[in-house]
């Protein structure tokens, strides 16, 4: 009887991850604009590694929605379209109903005491960007508050692409982003903290849909 067939030796990969870790953080701080093309040589240079894990990094950049690849442009952030943000705004209004329905429901002192936390992080926020990472912490929150893990999932799987739609939001007009934004999540805890999930809900999608109002992009039809 022959011997079953093994598994491949695990590979190291962690370069790979370093050099991902840096060209998504100088996507998220706005080094590196939507529509930027991002040559492997370019990067290896200025990474000091070899191709082979810039090439892996991009890859992995690209199933994160952050960068698309075309044969004849190769490599570029995303530009995400009026149909990409509809349908991330169609899918996000899903999950936060339905995550934010169970925060209000069920959610512990110290989950509460948690998205508060990220929501105050807020205040100290010195740049936009830096206030978009802040938002998408304070979502990171709510989600694990849930306490459902396939609703937690599933937001894993778009916020880099929200990320991006945040900084989108602030290459369309910041003016008075650093402002007004600690203020809407403080309205968001406090529903939170009052179990009054319908006013959470609508606290929710009013402070989405005003990202997309300043994009000027229509929101998605029902259907």
């Amino acid at each position: 009887m022959s011997e079953p067939t093994r598994v491949a030796p695990a590979r190291r990969r962690g370069l790979a991850d370093e050099v991902a870790d840096r060209v998504r953080e100088a996507i998220f701080d706005g080094s590196y604009p939507p529509g930027t093309q991002l040559r492997e040589t370019n990067l290896s240079a200025e990474l000091e590694v070899s191709r082979g894990p810039v090439r892996e990094a991009l890859m992995r950049l690209e199933t994160e929605g952050l960068v698309r690849s075309a044969w004849h442009r190769g490599a570029t952030v995303t530009e995400l379209s009026a149909e990409d943000i509809a349908e991330l705004d169609s899918l996000r209004d899903a999950l936060e109903n339905l995550a934010v329905g169970l925060v209000a429901r069920r959610a512990s002192r110290e989950d509460l005491e948690a998205i508060e936390a990220a929501a105050a992080r807020m205040e100290r926020a010195e740049d936009e960007y830096e206030m978009a990472a802040c938002d998408i912490a304070f979502h990171d929150a709510v989600y694990v508050a849930s306490g459902h893990r396939r609703v937690h999932q599933a937001w894993q799987a778009i916020r880099c692409q929200v990320h991006l739609f945040l900084v989108n939001r602030i290459r369309a007009n910041s003016d008075g982003y650093l402002e007004h934004v600690p203020g809407e999540h403080a309205d968001l805890v406090a529903a939170l903290r009052a179990r009054d999930a319908p006013t959470a809900v609508r606290l929710f999608a009013e402070h989405r849909k005003h990202a997309i109002d300043v994009l000027g992009t229509d929101p998605p039809q029902a259907g």
